[in-house]
């Protein structure tokens, strides 16, 4: 291997890396909130891939039609637990996807730029978090961490029968937001995958701010900490449950959306996706975000590396990387050393 593929190797590396920092960081969010293991993340992605490329291609996406469905049941749910503060709790579950409903809608008429598409697209799909978690997971919260696992998983079948049914078996691939390039050292450089690092950034560095400055980061460490002090505080779990999901959704929106263009996507192809950015969280630990996203470029290079070695052996090569992981994790709880 010379030098001009160890530098297209790199960069090909570096964005499916900066994809699983993102989904690793929000399978660590969501887990150290409410102690579940997101399997459905990936779903998200495929989720958004898909609307946006609807929306480009001037054709309302099923996403409108899975966000209703699932809207109607929480509704129904909330009226079968309480009639009394009926109207107020149905208002907040149902504004958001409504709006979203009717925007997408009208969107293939009006013949929108790609950015607000992409901005559309992202943001029903932000709209199914919480959702997710008022039918799902909202009763169960106090279960053991197994049980959450089986559910999520359990969920994750649920969402494949019913992304095939709303979104059909046809993959797509949309057009790049950022359609240039250049040379860099004889390496052609992607704006596409320009705009994934950057993004990663952003949204890394903007957790990190909110969770470290903001009223609202230090009630969902609280609520992750300890839930039943920060519950006698005030500090709903709940909303901290619900808050949750709505941004690890946001952040499957928005890497789904970046990677539209880079690959054909499928409903089911987020699965994939959402197991390597949960390698990368366990590389963290489950807990730790610095761990988790320094795992999630590790990961992406040895992808990206292994894909040219030993390309038949891509995903085992990946996916062994756990093994060492939990064995060590094991021992160490075992000795009282963790």
């Amino acid at each position: 291997m010379n030098a001009f593929f160890a530098a297209y190797l790199a960069q090909d590396g570096l964005s499916n890396g900066a994809i699983y920092c993102l989904l690793a960081l929000a399978l660590v969010l969501v887990f150290a909130i409410t102690r579940v293991i997101l399997i459905p993340q990936g779903d998200f992605v495929s989720y958004a891939a898909i609307s946006f490329a609807s929306l480009r291609e001037g054709r309302v996406p099923g996403t409108v039609g899975l966000m209703l469905a699932l809207t109607v049941l929480a509704v129904a749910i909330e009226l079968a637990r309480d009639r009394n503060r009926f109207a107020p709790r149905v208002l907040r579950l149902a504004a958001a996807p409504l709006l979203l409903a009717a925007l997408a809608e009208i969107s293939p008429r009006l013949h929108l730029p790609a950015v607000v598409d992409a901005l559309l697209a992202t943001a029903m799909v932000a709209a199914l978090g919480p959702l997710l978690y008022r039918i799902v997971y909202r009763r169960i919260a106090a279960a053991s961490t197994l049980v959450l696992l089986i559910v999520s998983v359990a969920l994750h079948f649920v969402l494949l029968g019913m992304g095939l049914y709303f979104f059909g078996p046809e993959g797509v691939r949309a057009e790049p937001l950022i359609d240039l390039a250049f040379i860099l050292g004889a390496v052609p450089i992607k704006g596409q995958s320009l705009l994934i690092l950057a993004t990663c950034a952003v949204l890394a560095a903007a957790l990190f701010a909110i969770g470290e400055r903001s009223l609202i980061g230090k009630a969902l460490r609280a609520a992750s900490i300890n839930p039943t002090g920060a519950r006698l505080m005030g500090i709903s779990t709940e909303w901290s449950g619900s808050l949750a999901f709505l941004v690890a959704a946001l952040i499957g929106g928005v890497s789904g959306v970046l990677i539209s263009s880079t690959t054909t996507l499928y409903y089911d192809s987020g699965f994939l996706l959402g197991l390597k950015g949960f390698v990368a969280g366990i590389l963290g630990g489950l807990a730790s975000f610095p761990l988790a996203g320094a795992g999630a470029f590790a990961l992406g290079l040895l992808e990206s590396f292994a894909s040219f070695y030993a390309s038949a052996f891509k995903e085992t090569i990946v996916f062994a990387l756990i093994i060492p992981i939990l064995l060590w994790r094991s021992l160490a709880a075992r000795t009282g050393t963790d």
